[in-house]
This record gives C-alpha cells, sequence and structure tokens, in this order.
C-alpha cells in the first residue's frame, strides 16, 4: 500500500494565481487532455507494448497512423473506423454528448436526464471523425454503449435499473470527466452523481469505476492537489475489487518514475483483478461479468500511470498509450486527471486532433465552466435552504 498523504482542508477557498490554473483553466485541460489522448491511443488500442514497439520502430511519441496503413477500410477488426491520425474515437464523442445533456439540463444530472437528452443525442447526425461522415453516433459506439439506446429508448426500461445484464465494461467510466468537472473539488459529490449517471448503462465494477474516476477528477480540480493527493480522494471513495485493484496498482507505480519500466509490473498487477485476461481480443467465456472481486483494467492502469509521470500530462499520456490494451480509454482518463490537475497538454497535438477530427475541442469546456458555475450558485442556494429548515426545526 503507498504512503497517503492528507487532503487540503475544505474551510477556506484557495485563491488562484497565474501558477496556479483557475476553473476555466483546468476544465479546458481536462477535456481537451482527454480528447487528444483519446485520439493518441486509437490507433493502437487492442495491441501489446510489445506489438506497438514492433509496428512502430519503439514507443509511441506522438499522433501516428492506423496500425493497418492505408488498408484501414478493409482490415479486420478495424475497418471501417480511420483509427489514428488525430481521430478522436468514442470515448470523446461519449463525452461531448454528455457535456450537451449538461448544457440542457443546467443542473446536476441523474438517471432520467440520460434516458431525456443523453439517448436522444445518440440518435442525432454528428460528424463522426472515424466514419469521415456525419452519421449517428449511435452507429460509431460499441455495442455495450448500444445498450443504452436498446433498454431505454425501446425497450423503456427503468433508468435506475437499466445497465443491470450489459457486459461490465468501461464503457461508462470513459466519458464521466465532465461529472468531476461540475462538481470540481468535492469528490464526494461527484462519486454519487456519476454513480447516478452510469445507472442505466452499467452494473456492478463498471458503475463503480464511473464514479471513482468522476472523484478523481474533482479532486484534481482541487488548487495544489497533486497525483498522490488524487488516489488517496479515489481510495477514499472505491469500494471491493476496484479500491483493491487502484491498491494493488498504484503501490506497484509508486517504485517507478519511467513508464517503460512500469509497463509489465502495472500489468501484472492488475490482472488478478481484471476479466478480460491477457488476449485483449479474445476475452474468456467468464469476462465482463458483474462480481465485487474484480475491476475494470482502464482505470487502476490511468492511475497508477499518473503517478509513475508525476501527473505530467505528456508523459502520463504517453505511457498509456504505450500500455496498449484498451489504451485510448486509459489515455482518455488519464489525460483528463493530468489535465484538471493543470497539465498543460502540447499544443501542437491538440491542433492536430482538433483539425482531424473537425471538432472545436474548447468549445465544450467553455460550455461546461458556465454550467458548473450555475450549479454551484444553485447548491449554494439548496445548502442555505436547507440550513434554515434545519435551524428553524432544531432550534438555533
Amino acid at each position: 500500500m503507498m504512503p497517503t498523504t492528507a487532503m487540503e482542508p475544505a474551510a477556506s477557498t484557495p485563491q488562484t494565481s497565474p501558477a496556479t490554473p483557475g476553473l476555466d483553466d483546468r476544465i479546458t485541460r481536462a477535456l481537451v487532455g482527454a480528447a487528444v489522448g483519446d485520439a493518441l491511443g486509437g490507433p493502437v488500442e487492442g495491441w501489446t507494448p510489445e506489438q506497438i514497439a514492433e509496428r512502430h520502430g519503439g514507443r509511441v511519441t506522438g499522433i501516428v497512423g492506423p496500425w493497418h496503413g492505408e488498408n484501414w477500410r478493409t482490415a479486420r477488426p478495424i475497418a471501417p473506423y480511420h483509427k489514428g491520425d488525430g481521430h478522436v474515437t468514442d470515448d470523446t464523442l461519449m463525452t461531448h454528448a454528455l457535456v450537451r445533456v449538461y448544457d440542457r439540463v443546467r443542473d446536476h444530472l441523474d438517471a432520467y436526464a440520460v434516458a431525456d437528452h443523453l439517448v436522444p443525442d445518440l440518435l442525432s447526425p454528428r460528424w463522426i471523425p472515424e466514419l469521415e461522415a456525419e452519421a449517428l453516433p449511435l452507429q460509431r459506439i460499441f455495442l455495450a454503449e448500444k445498450w443504452l439506446v436498446a433498454r431505454l429508448h425501446y425497450g423503456h426500461v427503468d433508468p435506475r435499473e437499466a445497465g443491470a445484464g450489459n457486459i461490465v465494461n468501461c464503457g461508462a467510466t470513459m466519458y464521466m470527466a465532465p461529472v468531476g468537472l461540475v462538481n470540481a473539488g468535492h469528490p464526494e459529490a461527484a462519486y454519487a452523481e456519476a454513480l447516478e449517471i452510469a445507472a442505466p448503462h452499467q452494473s456492478s465494477y463498471g458503475r463503480e469505476a464511473a464514479g471513482v474516476f468522476a472523484a478523481a477528477v474533482a479532486a484534481a480540480c482541487r488548487p495544489g492537489a497533486t497525483p498522490d493527493a488524487v488516489i488517496d480522494a479515489a481510495l477514499a471513495l472505491a469500494k471491493d475489487g476496484t479500491r483493491s485493484a487502484i491498491e494493488a496498482v498504484c503501490e506497484v507505480a509508486a517504485h517507478h518514475d519511467d513508464f517503460e519500466s512500469a509497463l509489465a509490473p502495472l500489468r501484472a498487477a492488475v490482472e488478478p483483478f481484471d476479466t478480460v485476461g491477457p488476449d485483449y481480443r479474445s476475452p474468456a467465456l467468464g469476462a465482463r461479468r458483474p462480481s465485487r472481486l474484480h475491476a475494470i483494467e482502464e482505470l487502476p492502469i490511468a492511475l497508477g500511470v499518473l503517478l509513475v509521470g508525476g501527473g505530467d500530462y505528456r508523459r502520463t499520456v504517453l505511457g498509456s498509450v504505450n500500455y496498449g490494451r484498451d489504451c485510448d480509454s486509459i489515455a482518455t482518463m488519464s489525460g483528463a486527471i493530468a489535465g484538471a490537475l493543470g497539465g498543460e497538454v502540447p499544443a501542437d497535438w491538440a491542433e492536430t486532433v482538433a483539425e482531424a477530427s473537425r471538432l472545436d475541442l474548447e468549445a465544450p469546456a467553455r460550455t461546461l465552466a458556465q454550467v458548473a458555475r450555475e450549479v454551484f450558485a444553485r447548491d449554494l442556494d439548496r445548502r442555505r435552504a436547507h440550513e434554515e429548515a434545519f435551524t428553524a426545526l432544531a432550534g438555533a
């Protein structure tokens, strides 16, 4: 178990300075950082660190092209998606969709907001970078995310229970960064809200990871936060196998400051908790089933690589990408947390991804920053009303 560090007291409001990014900067760096990490990891997703190094003549150090080169249109299992050259994947598409839901609701979200707003968004035409065409997001997202539409739009299942029965994976976790940002500095609130939002999509450790990831992003937004403080906040809330997996991975990560030496030990640390198995593209029959003993692989690894990289954005994301397996989601998560900590996303990466994906990566951040302020003001009003009512009931 790695040593823990005390969290900053929340009694006073720390003042920001040029060296301490404020809310708008952190939200921008987190969302842009998540998208850039996603785009860097997309073309090497599903492969091992050894295969990645062989394919690229060494470790990936930036944006690369499709794994199968010019044959990406027909090569299986990638076709028909143009994964590479700076294209974001479904991680970013879902993240931006959730931002649009916050933009509509202008308050905290629940399971019914997913049914009422997120699902219709998935059925509305959008530009899909990997398809290089306008299409329904439903046509791009993975089967575990299509579950949302099948259960809520067609099945009319109670949104609070719709996630039960889906395969357990990182699908709900990968787009929960906005929840942590709306609840910036309040990991407990982010955890609770993410669990509610994830209920229509996931159950078991898939839903748990969504809550812990949102909490980690919220904790990273605290002025003066460090990677160790983020891990402490995650461990304070994580339950069952998710907590055990984070502990195991971060204990190993604490002994490394270079991702090259850490890749194999990190995989060995998370393997007992990962149900997918060593062959990422051929999971066993027992994979992705509900369990209190297991965890998704992506979140613990993202937190471990954050420690190895010392919170530095470039080191953290490149470690995530070169880990392989589900590395676009790992880099999405670690990139969001590193960005929320104040890590600077390389401008050339961000510009290339925005241009290649034909997306304004900063527009969702501007929207979410305004929503976060409105939600905070609503929370203050609700808290004051509660204080008045409780004081009247309990006496001065």
